[in-house]
């Protein structure tokens, strides 16, 4: 029962047609996720995500020798990704039949005009004032497209596959999923296109609406609507259920970090639930890949613009209720209808005299 109205409490702030694609699984069986550490340099905790490169060091794979390098690989002659793709194969093939293993490329899309929004206002301002409106008289940032630089850090992604298919021959995503937000459309994009990818995995990636990033009160975070992501991305699959319009993003109210994660634990079940390939990929956001981190026990790694973090998943179904979770609601907060003066450390507005407004009331656009 407590859980039943747990979840009603979270669905009651969205809306009806999007409540059925977050619901969890029966409550005779449920999917419990585990990031399997010692394979790449995220997960070790010395490893700092400010100053980390994930082109320089193979995207973290880790050198060493796996317990199926002996029959696989007796000469030492294949590539540390070819030997790594053996090892997951034997984990998925001795594992029981309730635990399966994937391996998941989270990347976040590239630098964004609202992300040099808020480097020109600074945070404060950001997020006080300027990100709730659609732009200014130099740049547009409502659903933000890249910037030159966000083009070429996806470039450069793109050229890290290209080395690591030729020298490495390392497996290539079977699946892809972005969020529907034109940054991470337009990222994947560059990321992907013009690969030597197997014809039996093309690049055709899936538009989930779960792999957003944090609903909140930034325009920069609603999406446009369904006519304008097929004309512009025509390649692309659109999930089933996907909506002509925004209907999650009202500019009044924020998700809370216990509701976006049960949002991505609902798109991890759906994707384990249904993808039998092994090698995912997914093009998201900062918060959204701290979400997704968080629910898959992974360390806090927190992701720079156009980064890229691998990550080996156990996912076990287990038989009996999920562990109750608190789902807080939705939140509002104080905004200005000019530039702050500053911010608290809280995060909360200090804006000049008679310029404060409640999120519900702000209509900025």
């Amino acid at each position: 029962m407590r859980a039943a109205t747990l979840l009603a409490t979270f669905f009651s702030v969205l809306p009806v047609i999007q409540a059925a694609q977050l619901k969890q699984k029966p409550l005779a069986e449920y999917i419990s996720y585990t990031s399997v550490p010692g394979y790449f340099l995220q997960d070790n905790n010395a490893t700092n995500a400010s100053t980390f490169d994930f082109v320089a060091t193979n995207f973290g794979l880790i050198n060493q020798t796996y317990p199926a390098d002996s029959q696989f690989d007796p000469k030492d002659q294949k590539s540390q990704w070819q030997r790594f793709a053996n090892q997951v194969f034997r984990l998925n093939l001795e594992a029981p039949s309730n635990i399966q293993y994937k391996v998941l490329f989270i990347g976040r899309h590239g630098e964004g005009f609202h992300n040099a929004a808020e480097s020109y206002f600074g945070t404060p301002a950001w997020n006080c004032y300027y990100a709730q409106l659609d732009g200014n008289a130099t740049a547009f940032w409502y659903d933000a497209h890249l910037t030159a630089n966000g083009i070429a850090q996806a470039q450069t992604v793109n050229s890290l596959w290209s080395r690591l298919i030729a020298s490495q021959n390392i497996t290539t995503p079977q699946s892809y999923y972005v969020s529907p937000l034109t940054r991470c459309l337009q990222t994947a994009n560059v990321s992907f296109s013009g690969l030597d990818l197997p014809a039996s995995h093309p690049f055709v990636p899936e538009v989930k609406e779960l792999l957003r990033e944090g609903i909140d009160i930034h325009t920069c975070d609603a999406r446009s609507n369904l006519t304008y992501i097929k004309s512009n991305f025509p390649g692309y699959t659109i999930e089933p259920g996907f909506t002509e319009y925004d209907l999650l993003f009202r500019q009044s109210t924020s998700e809370t970090p216990t509701a976006q994660n049960l949002r991505s634990k609902t798109l991890l079940d759906q994707i384990f639930s249904t993808d039998g390939e092994t090698y995912i990929s997914f093009t998201t956001h900062s918060g959204e890949a701290s979400s997704l981190l968080s629910v898959l026990g992974h360390r806090s790694f927190s992701l720079s613009t156009g980064a890229v973090i691998p990550i080996l998943v156990q996912a076990e179904t287990l038989s009996g209720s999920p562990p109750v979770t608190t789902v807080l609601p939705y939140t509002s907060q104080i905004v200005c209808n000019a530039p702050p003066v500053t911010s608290q450390a809280t995060g909360s507005c200090v804006c000049s005299s008679g310029s404060t407004i409640p999120t519900g009331e702000a209509k900025l656009r």
